[in-house]
């Protein structure tokens, strides 16, 4: 077994840095960050699959130990089994390892969220979050991203050129979310520049994360006086009577959750029918639907590449690898997706299959309805920006387009095009 990985020509990619001292033998143990990573994720995966198999020895950033699970099967069965494999990170034993300021700290500190929660308290505060978003009208919801989209596209439409990701993709989401929590209209933006901030980590993500915090608290107080037809209000009316704190953590969740992976699925698929004949944008040809192009990058460039994580509660063998108890596993959404052993052709057969794993699975996956509701503003968006900008494209050559640097998203750093300037329809 090697301690770098080859390409077929055998030429050396990118070396791996050496297991660290103290933890169990990692031979081989890939490093999941960098270039090589952002760049050109599928190699990897499946160079990855190649050398190790499903479970795959990995460094995160500051050569942290991990496992990656990358097999369609053993992903599920990780899924599928929360008594084995548990989303409390209280169970890592790999913290002392861990700085403060560790850049991944935000994905695994232990929050009173109900992204942590287990059993039965999960299924309360799930199950409460799941009811209010089931409530939300879709059509009303569809009218209500329209309305936005018109707005956001109105203030570029004048100049020619946009970056549709930093001024399109991003804040789409967060508007429309921000709608279906009934905030005015007033704290909107500086709700996206905080959460923004929060999701993208840095010096200023903490102080962002306490504003956004405060702006959830002062929300909960008009809707307990003012109840209307909005998430905040369902969650406080509802049965199983969740607190102040539960509410705010979930709601910020929501927020965290649909923001990013929304956005990224917005501009992974307008990168798509930008930059694929198949999907050109021209009325002749037998375009091929948005829908379809919806559902290539779900399987194809999913937004979720990958979720930190989940931690062995024992011993136990998954994939060939041995799990000790409170190792940490990283999910590889993207990378199962991939796996020839349930998609044989890679590029194939993904139109009108919905068994990715871009949403998750088992109790801790996308709670239902949230990706029906990401599909309608993600839909809309495109939907309404080829409506607007029918002759527009990229303004920089495709393969000059850069990744975001992250290890569980994947999505553009910038999307920038040009067009004929268009009318603006004051829809806002």
């Amino acid at each position: 077994m090697t301690n770098a990985y080859h390409s077929p020509d055998s030429t050396p990619w990118f070396p791996n840095p050496p297991a660290p001292a103290g933890y169990p033998p990692h031979p081989g143990a890939v490093a999941l960050y960098g270039p090589h990573f952002h760049q050109d994720p599928a190699r990897l995966y499946r160079e990855m699959r190649q050398q190790h198999g499903p479970v795959v020895p990995i460094l995160l950033e500051g050569d942290v130990p991990a496992w990656f699970v990358i097999g369609y099967r053993e992903l599920r069965h990780v899924l599928s089994n929360p008594q084995l494999f548990s989303r409390d990170s209280r169970r890592w034993n790999a913290w002392d390892r861990i700085p403060p300021d560790w850049p991944l700290m935000a994905y695994v500190g232990y929050q009173p969220s109900m992204l942590f929660t287990e059993g039965a308290e999960h299924q309360r505060r799930a199950g409460a979050v799941s009811s209010a978003l089931t409530a939300v009208d879709q059509f009303e919801l569809r009218n209500q991203c329209e309305r936005i989209a018109d707005s956001l596209i109105d203030a570029f439409t004048g100049s020619g050129r946009a970056d549709l990701m930093a001024h399109y993709a991003h804040p789409m989401p967060l508007l429309v979310i921000a709608a279906m929590f009934g905030l005015p209209n007033s704290e909107a933006p500086g709700l996206v520049v905080d959460v923004s901030a929060t999701v993208n980590g840095g010096a200023q993500a903490m102080e962002a994360y306490q504003r956004v915090q405060a702006t959830m608290q002062r929300l909960l107080d008009s809707k307990r006086e003012r109840p209307g037809p909005d998430i905040p209000s369902r969650l406080l009316a509802h049965p199983t009577g969740p607190t102040d704190e539960e509410i705010i953590q979930d709601l910020i969740v929501v927020m965290t959750a649909g923001q990013d992976t929304t956005a990224n699925w917005i501009g992974n698929t307008l990168r798509l029918m930008l930059t694929d004949e198949r999907f050109a944008v021209t009325l002749s040809g037998g375009r091929r639907s948005i829908g379809q192009a919806l559902n290539e990058v779900l399987w194809e460039d999913s937004p979720s590449q990958s979720s930190i994580g989940r931690w062995a509660t024992q011993d136990t063998q998954l994939g060939g690898q041995r799990i000790r108890a409170g190792d940490g596993l990283i999910i590889g959404m993207a990378a199962a997706n991939a796996d020839p052993q349930v998609r044989p052709d890679s590029y194939g057969g993904s139109a009108g299959n919905h068994a990715h794993m871009a949403f998750g699975h088992g109790e801790h996956g996308c709670p239902h309805p949230a990706p029906e509701i990401a599909e309608v503003i993600a839909h809309t968006a495109v939907e309404v920006l080829l409506d607007r900008l029918p002759d527009v494209m990229l303004a920089v050559p495709a393969e000059t387009l850069v990744w975001r640097s992250s290890v569980q998203m994947r999505g553009l750093a910038a999307l920038p095009i040009e067009f004929t300037p268009g009318y603006v329809t004051g829809r806002g």
